[in-house]
C-alpha cells in the first residue's frame, strides 16, 4: 500500500464508528464517482465528486484542516456513502444533482431558479406578443429566457414600436368593433378589425421573430427592398409605413452582435462574473440574446465560508445550467476547470465555448458585469450590516443576552377583524435579521364573542405555544427569543396569563402601545415582567425594527381577515354561480336587500316577493346561501 493509499488516524483513540469510517475509506476504489459525507443525525454535510474515489476522499482524513470550515466538517463526519460512476463528466452532473436534491450543510448553494421568463409568440393567425414564464411547447415559439420580467415587456414595447404587433387577449380580438387605442398611437396594426391584411401582419411577425434571433440587419435590408418596391409602384403610403418602420428599428438597435476576436459573431452568450467579500459571495449573469444585451441578474449563495471565487463561480456554473438552458458562449470573469464545460457540453448537446479574457465589446459587457457584481454584493453586505445593527440595537435595548445574535427570532401576534366579523390572528416570523415569510401562520378565531381582542389573543397563543412548549422540554422543537404583542396593557395580561399556564418564561413577552394620539414613533414597550415602560425614542433603530415586524404582522392579519370575509359573505359571484340568476335578477336582489349581506340573511318569503324571483327559485338561492 503506497503513501496515497494510507489514512492516518488521529493521535487520540478513535471510536468503533469513527474506525469503521476510516475502513471504508481506506477501502475505496481509484475510479470516478460521488461521495456524500453524514453526521450523527444522519444529516448530509457535503456532496462532492472526484476523478479518484481514493486520493480525494483520504485527502479530508490524511491531513490536519485546522479551524477551517473543512475541518469542522471532518469532526462531524459519522459515515458516507459513494457512488461510482464512468467519467468525470457523469460525477460532475450527479454531484450537482444531488447538491439541489439535498442541500447539504457545507455545499455552496444557489437557490433553485427555474422562474425565468419568455417572450412568446403565440399561435394564431395572427398572432400576439405575451410576456410568459413557466414550462415552453412546441405550440407557440419562445425567445429568451430573459433576466427579468422588466427585460420582457420592454422588448415587447420595442416590437410593437417597430412591428406594431398585438398583444390582446384571444377574448378581446375577437370581439372587437372598432380598433383599441394601440392602433390610435401606432403600437399596433388593427388586425382585430382587418386594417392590415393577414399576409402583410404575417410579414410582420416573420420579421419580429428574425429580429428576436437576431437578424437585425437581414431585416433592415429585408424592409429596405420593400420600401423601394412600394415606391417604384407609386405606393407611397405603404413606402412611408415602412420607412417609418427602419427608423423606429435603427433607434432601438444599440448593437447587432457579439464579436469573438476571429471576427466570427455569436448572437447567444451569458456573461457571468463573480464577486466574494465578507463572507458572502455575488455571482452576476448578463444575458445576450439574438446580439442584445438584455440585462444582469445577481444571485447570492449560501454556504460561502471561506470559498474562493473560481470555486463559487464553478458550483453556479454546475447547478445553474443543470436544468437551464445554455448557451453556445459563456463569457467568464475567472477562468475554471475544462472538465466543467466538457460536462456542460455533454449535458446541454451543444458545443459550449468559455472565454474569460475576452477583448472589444465582450470585454466591456464584461467589466460591466463585474462592476455590477461589485455594486450589488456591497449593497447586501451593508444591507445585512444594517439589520444586524438593528438587531443588536433591540436586543441591547431590553437587555437581552441570546446566544447567537444571527439565530435571534422574533414571534409577532396581531388580531384583525371587521365589526366583529371574521376575526383571524397572525403570526410572523423574524429571524436571521429579517422576516421569514414562509414561517407566518393565520389562525382563525372561533367561540369568541365579536370584537373581543382579547379573548382572540389567549386563543391564538394557547394554540401557537401548548404543543410548541411540550416540544421544546423535549428538545423537539424552540421557542422564539421574544413575543410581540400588538397591543398595550390588555394584551400583555393576557398573554402574561397564557403564558403562566404553559409554565413559559414572562420575560418573552412584549407588547407594543401606542404612544401619545396613536403617533407612529412615540409607541412603548410594555413588558409581562413588571419591568417598567420602555420608550425607545422615534429615531432608535431597536424601534424601527419593532415597528417593521408589528407592521408586517398587521399586513398579514388584514389581507387574511379579507380573504377569509369575502368567503363567509355572501357575494355577487356566488349569486351569478345559482342557475337562473342572471345580472340583471342579481342587481334586483342587491338593490332590494342593500348588499349580498342582506341577503344571505333574507328568508323564502322575501326573496320570492323580489320581482323576477319565483319561489322555486328563491328556495334555490336560500339553500345555495346557506
Amino acid at each position: 500500500m503506497n503513501e496515497t493509499d494510507t489514512v492516518k488516524p488521529d493521535d487520540e483513540p478513535q471510536d468503533p464508528a469513527r474506525q469503521q469510517l476510516l475502513a471504508d475509506v481506506a477501502a475505496l476504489p481509484g475510479l470516478p464517482g460521488v461521495y456524500r459525507y453524514f453526521d450523527a443525525q444522519d444529516a448530509v454535510l457535503y456532496v462532492g465528486k472526484a476523478r479518484d474515489l481514493k486520493k480525494r476522499v483520504s485527502s479530508y482524513f490524511q491531513k490536519n484542516h485546522g479551524g477551517t470550515r473543512i475541518g469542522h466538517m471532518v469532526t462531524k463526519i459519522v459515515r458516507m456513502e459513494t457512488t461510482v460512476v464512468r467519467s468525470e463528466a457523469e460525477a460532475l452532473l450527479l454531484e450537482n444533482n444531488l447538491i439541489k436534491t439535498l442541500n447539504p450543510r457545507y455545499n455552496i448553494l444557489f437557490r433553485d431558479d427555474k422562474s425565468y421568463p419568455y417572450l412568446k409568440i403565440a399561435s394564431h393567425a395572427y398572432p400576439r406578443m405575451a410576456y410568459y414564464r413557466g414550462s415552453v411547447d412546441r405550440k407557440h415559439r419562445y425567445f429568451g429566457p430573459y433576466p427579468s420580467a422588466w427585460a420582457v415587456k420592454e422588448s415587447i414595447q420595442m416590437l410593437q414600436k417597430v412591428f406594431h404587433l398585438r398583444t390582446c387577449e384571444d377574448t378581446v380580438f375577437n370581439n372587437r368593433t372598432r380598433p383599441c387605442l394601440l392602433y390610435q398611437i401606432k403600437r399596433c396594426s388593427g388586425p382585430c378589425v382587418q386594417h392590415i391584411s393577414a399576409e402583410d401582419y404575417a410579414r410582420d411577425v416573420a420579421n419580429a421573430e428574425r429580429f428576436l434571433l437576431g437578424e437585425q440587419q437581414e431585416v433592415m435590408d429585408t424592409l429596405q427592398s420593400q420600401m423601394m418596391a412600394h415606391a417604384e409602384a407609386l405606393e407611397f403610403e405603404q413606402a412611408a409605413e415602412i420607412r417609418n418602420q427602419l427608423g423606429a428599428l435603427s433607434k432601438v438597435l444599440h448593437q447587432q452582435s457579439v464579436e469573438d476576436n476571429t471576427g466570427v459573431t455569436t448572437k447567444d452568450a451569458d456573461i457571468l462574473a463573480v464577486k466574494v467579500q465578507g463572507g458572502r459571495a455575488c455571482v452576476n449573469l448578463a444575458m445576450v440574446r439574438g446580439g442584445r444585451h438584455l440585462g444582469d441578474r445577481p444571485y447570492f449563495p449560501t454556504h460561502v465560508d471561506e470559498a474562493t471565487e473560481v470555486q463559487v463561480l464553478e458550483a453556479f456554473i454546475a447547478q445553474h445550467y443543470l436544468d437551464s438552458p445554455v448557451p453556445p458562449l459563456l463569457v467568464l470573469s475567472h477562468a475554471v476547470d475544462k472538465a466543467l464545460i466538457e460536462a456542460l457540453s455533454l449535458n446541454s448537446g451543444i458545443k459550449v465555448t468559455v472565454q474569460h479574457q475576452p477583448r472589444d465589446s465582450r470585454r466591456a459587457w464584461l467589466d460591466m458585469c463585474i462592476q455590477g457584481a461589485d455594486i450589488k454584493l456591497t449593497r447586501l453586505l451593508s444591507e445585512e450590516g444594517s439589520q444586524q445593527a438593528r438587531t443588536r440595537a433591540l436586543v441591547d435595548a431590553l437587555d437581552l443576552a441570546p446566544e447567537n445574535l444571527d439565530t435571534f427570532r422574533i414571534e409577532c401576534f396581531d388580531i384583525s377583524h371587521t365589526a366583529g366579523e371574521s376575526t383571524q390572528a397572525s403570526c410572523v416570523v423574524f429571524e436571521g435579521h429579517k422576516m421569514q415569510s414562509a414561517q407566518y401562520r393565520r389562525y382563525n378565531i372561533e367561540g369568541i364573542t365579536g370584537g373581543d381582542d382579547y379573548a382572540a389573543m389567549r386563543q391564538v397563543l394557547t394554540r401557537r405555544y401548548s404543543k410548541l412548549a411540550a416540544a421544546a422540554q423535549t428538545g423537539e422543537a424552540r421557542l422564539p427569543d421574544l413575543v410581540l404583542v400588538d397591543g398595550g396593557k390588555g394584551q400583555v395580561s393576557m398573554a402574561r396569563e397564557v403564558f403562566e399556564e404553559l409554565g413559559l418564561d414572562l420575560g418573552l413577552i412584549v407588547g407594543v402601545e401606542k404612544g401619545e394620539g396613536r403617533k407612529v414613533g412615540l409607541e412603548e414597550l410594555v413588558f409581562a415582567d413588571g419591568r417598567d415602560k420602555v420608550y425607545l425614542g422615534h429615531d432608535s433603530a431597536a424601534l424601527m425594527l419593532v415597528a417593521q415586524i408589528r407592521d408586517e404582522a398587521h399586513r398579514f392579519a388584514i389581507t387574511g381577515m379579507r380573504a377569509k370575509r369575502a368567503s363567509v359573505r355572501t357575494g355577487g359571484s356566488l349569486l351569478e354561480e345559482i342557475p337562473g340568476i342572471g345580472p340583471k335578477k342579481r342587481a334586483k336582489l342587491l338593490q332590494r336587500f342593500g348588499g349580498a349581506r342582506g341577503v344571505g340573511h333574507a328568508s323564502v318569503e322575501d326573496l320570492a316577493s323580489v320581482d323576477g324571483i319565483s319561489k322555486e327559485l328563491a328556495e334555490e338561492i336560500y339553500r345555495a346561501l346557506h
